[in-house]
């Protein structure tokens, strides 16, 4: 090997030997922590439909949350209850004293405030 190469090789070597290696975990999404949620009071990214369980004494048990073309929809269901509303961007729902607000809303993602009070 001449040492024009062997000096290339190294140096190849060397720069591969500074790149970190990236677990493929890293690059998805965090999922939200739904759990935050459940006292009415929360800041989510959602990239997807999500539900989760709310406190009972909201009078409702469940919160279905999604979005699509710049558009949030809202469903709430509870013993003999159902209820269901949509905003857009910078607008915001009310749904038995949780108030829904949107941050931002893309192609991708929503970024969403829960609050009581």
């Amino acid at each position: 090997m001449s040492a024009t190469i062997r000096t290339a090789a190294l140096a190849v070597a060397a720069s591969l030997a500074l790149v970190p290696a990236v677990a493929p975990a890293a690059f998805a999404a965090a999922k939200p922590n739904l759990r935050a949620c459940y006292d009415g009071n929360c800041k989510i990214t959602i990239t997807k439909k999500v539900s989760f369980p709310v406190d009972p004494s909201f009078g409702i048990t469940r919160l279905t949350l999604s979005f699509k073309a710049g558009r949030v929809y809202v469903k709430d269901s509870g013993p003999g209850v159902r209820g269901s509303g949509y905003f857009d961007e910078g607008g915001s729902s009310t749904m038995n004293g949780i108030l829904i607000y949107a941050l931002s809303v893309s192609k991708k993602k929503a970024v969403l405030v829960l609050t009581t009070g």
